[in-house]
């Protein structure tokens, strides 16, 4: 298969997978990460900056899981730039940046830390589930490509 469309089908699969986890998991264990709040935060502030009126309540979290989703689709396509020897290396480490990017980048940005960092384990599966997405974009590209 063309490199770019197993980096494009691989990374909508880590996107898929991160998410799955994410929105899983929060309905069992009160501290595991949310992302979702602070995509929330983030959608909202953008969009009053351009003085349009944020959704609420669904509208506002379909939209920002939709924008997750297309996000991180995106930045785990570019673990498909690298030779396929190094894709899962790659999605590893594509991964924990991103993981550690969602517990270091909020408060700069301007965003809530809390649904990240509240507790050492919340901040252990942030970091986690982003390597997860990662190997699982880095996995189903090698995947693709040795048909």
């Amino acid at each position: 298969m063309k490199k770019t469309i197993s980096s494009i089908i691989g990374g909508i699969t880590g996107a898929i997978t991160l998410n799955i986890i994410h929105q899983t998991v929060k309905q069992f264990d009160h501290d595991t990460p949310r992302v979702d709040l602070i995509g929330e935060e983030a959608l909202s502030k953008a969009l009053a900056k351009v003085n349009i009126e944020p959704p609420t309540g669904d509208a506002l979290f379909t939209a920002t899981l939709a924008a997750d989703l297309l996000s991180n689709a995106a930045y785990y396509s570019f673990i498909g730039l690298v030779k396929k020897k190094h894709l899962i290396t790659a999605g590893a480490l594509t991964g924990l940046a991103a993981g550690i990017g969602a517990l270091t980048l909020t408060k700069p940005m301007g965003l809530s830390d809390a649904p990240v960092t509240r507790t050492e384990k919340t901040k252990l599966l942030t970091v986690a589930w982003y390597t997860i997405g990662g190997l699982v974009a880095g996995a189903v590209m090698l995947s693709l490509r040795k048909k």
